[in-house]
């Protein structure tokens, strides 16, 4: 999958070993930092729909709020059901964990698109591209990688050894085979219009005003972003994490930094 990366054409030394590791860690920060952000954003936005001031202490505009609520999460103890599957239990946040990051190595975080460079930059004298990897069916393995998160959410729920998480689990499992079609049905448009399976090549494909984008990609667009709501569990397809009836769902039984 690194293959299609030009930093590796012409051999793999310690310098491309080096900045193959600065690029994992640089897309692990910007995949942590995104998500404190996105945390902090939701919250604020509900807290105007409720009426109300939402996160204002930690940080300017309360920004920092996520990172406080993580840090008292990482102190808290960390406690394991005596009926659950210790070593499936410890496991399930791993499984879930790493189709995300696999999944946002793959997005092109910048680069040179310009005269057909393909996003190519160069660092200390080498060529390479933005992004994790860019393998030739990265739009494929990125639907996949949607699809298997799914099994992390199902062992958790199995492995908690309580009826809650597994009820929760179970509708998760559904939900997933409900959408995943549709996702991948949208996504389909955007390939057929730039005609290239890679994130790399579809970004690329975006350069200039010719790619038709408001006569073949809103109706798309619709279908993904109700899709994606889905498969990320939020109101108002909120069913496997629905507290109402599910206490924490799948999540009940998790404490601490899990």
């Amino acid at each position: 999958m690194l293959a299609a990366d030009p930093l590796l054409t012409g051999g793999v030394g310690l310098a491309e070993v080096v900045i193959v590791l600065v690029k994992a860690g640089i897309t692990l920060g910007i995949c942590l930092l995104a998500t404190m952000l996105m945390i902090w954003f939701e919250r604020k936005i509900i807290s105007d729909l409720q009426n109300r001031i939402g996160p204002n202490r930690a940080g300017p505009f309360g920004i920092l709020q996520t990172l406080a609520d993580g840090l008292k999460v990482l102190l808290k103890e960390d406690l394991v059901p005596d009926r659950s599957d210790r070593l499936v239990f410890r496991l399930a946040p791993i499984l879930t964990m790493v189709p995300a990051f696999i999944t946002f190595g793959l997005i092109p975080l910048g680069g040179d698109f310009r005269d057909g460079n393909g996003g190519v930059i160069e660092v200390f004298g080498h060529r390479t591209l933005m992004q994790l990897a860019n393998p030739g069916a990265g739009v494929l393995v990125i639907l996949a990688m949607s699809s298997i998160a799914v099994y992390g959410v199902m062992l958790a729920g199995w492995s908690s050894g309580s009826k809650y998480p597994l009820l929760g689990s179970v509708r998760a499992s559904a939900q997933m085979v409900s959408y995943e079609a549709a996702l991948g049905l949208s996504v389909l448009a955007v390939v057929l219009t730039s005609g290239d399976l890679t994130t790399n090549g579809i970004v690329a494909g975006q350069h200039g005003w010719g790619w038709n984008l408001w006569v073949t990609g809103l109706v798309p667009f619709v279908i993904f972003s109700l899709s994606a709501t889905a498969e990320l569990n939020r109101p108002p397809f909120d069913l496997v994490e629905a507290e109402q009836e599910l206490v924490g769902s799948f999540q009940t039984e998790y404490s601490g930094f899990r």
